[in-house]
């Protein structure tokens, strides 16, 4: 990247303050950033940095006020880290990504190469997938018979799709994820458990992202889903049958048992676990750590063990700080 702040404030829809004919050369964070970097303030936890930084531009809010002289050119915006998010995609997307077919690799009988796919070397792509354009599939990948991709999606080395699965457009499957593995399905007869075959299949939607070594399991029957847009963190485990539906996001380590469902735009901190056969509403948000034995509906903010509202949470908290000081008065 090499641009002027005022260009790129014109690119962004941003209101320049201060020297638009600075050239912006890289990305830094605030309290790293040299002259030629641009960097931002999204919490007011950094807003200190302003006037330190030696960042010849920083992306701000509209409202944006500095207690001290900044030195640094502004670039004012509505949400400055969605902005920085969208700018830095836009960057993203104009370096030039691999194509072609490395060796060896593994393909199927009379396989024809979409336009701009690329196949890393050491991959496995098996009888019957069907790959789209502009597809990226980085080396030791596994792509399993009959799977489905669609246009530009990009699988990281290493990861596993196992057969029948089906992966949108535009996802993102970092290394180490394993799609489509055994739902942990086990009758038990006498002092031993019986597999149950799982027949069924993962469906990833559209937009999905999913995180190194991450594991969605498929279904026993039908499918496994996670909805569009939905972004799951490292370390997640998704059991059989599960439905996750739109725009959730998942922080690392936590887990969904069986057949649970769970609604649209919730936000799951790290650690946190669901039981199976639930039924989540949408817009929620679960602290870390939190366990949800029991149905949620809509709207709530929970944490704890069993979950509870946050303040009811935050008030006993305060409580058990003082038991010691109780027990001493007694």
């Amino acid at each position: 990247m090499e641009m002027t702040a005022g260009a790129l404030a014109s690119m962004i829809g941003g209101e320049i303050e201060g020297n638009g004919d600075v050239v912006l050369r890289n990305f830094a964070k605030i309290e790293e950033a040299k002259s030629g970097d641009m960097s931002f303030i999204a919490n007011p936890k950094y807003a200190h940095f302003a006037s330190q930084t030696e960042a010849s531009a920083l992306l701000v809010s509209k409202d944006f006020e500095s207690e001290t002289p900044v030195k640094a050119t502004l670039i004012r915006v509505a949400d400055p880290y969605a902005t920085l998010a969208e700018l830095l995609t836009a960057i993203q997307s104009m370096k030039p990504g691999p194509t072609g077919i490395e060796q060896p690799v593994r393909l199927p009988e009379n396989f024809e190469a979409p336009e701009g796919v690329y196949i890393g070397a050491f991959a496995y792509i098996g009888d019957g997938a069907k790959i789209g354009k502009n597809v990226k599939i980085y080396p030791q990948a596994y792509i399993g018979s009959n799977v489905v991709i669609g246009d530009n999606t990009v699988i990281r080395a290493g990861v596993k799709i196992y057969e029948e699965c089906r992966i949108g457009a535009r996802c993102i499957i970092h290394s180490g994820a394993v799609i489509g593995a055994d739902g942990f399905g086990f009758a038990p007869k006498g002092e031993i458990y019986e597999k149950i075959p799982q027949v069924g299949i993962v469906v990833i939607e559209d937009d999905v992202e999913i995180g190194a070594n991450t594991t969605v399991d498929r279904a026993t029957f039908g499918a496994t889903r996670i909805g569009h847009g939905t972004k799951l963190d490292n370390l997640i485990q998704i059991a059989h049958n599960v439905e996750v539906g739109t725009n959730n996001v998942f922080a690392s380590q936590s887990g969904v048992a069986g057949s649970t469902k769970i609604g649209n735009s919730n936000r799951v901190g790290g650690q946190v676990g669901f039981a199976g056969h639930l039924k989540i509403g949408d817009r929620n948000e679960f602290g870390a750590q939190s366990g949800i034995p029991s149905n949620v509906g809509d709207g709530n903010r929970l944490i704890g063990t069993p979950v509870v509202p946050f303040m009811q949470w935050a008030k006993c908290n305060i409580l058990l700080s003082r038991l010691p000081e109780l027990f001493k008065k007694k």
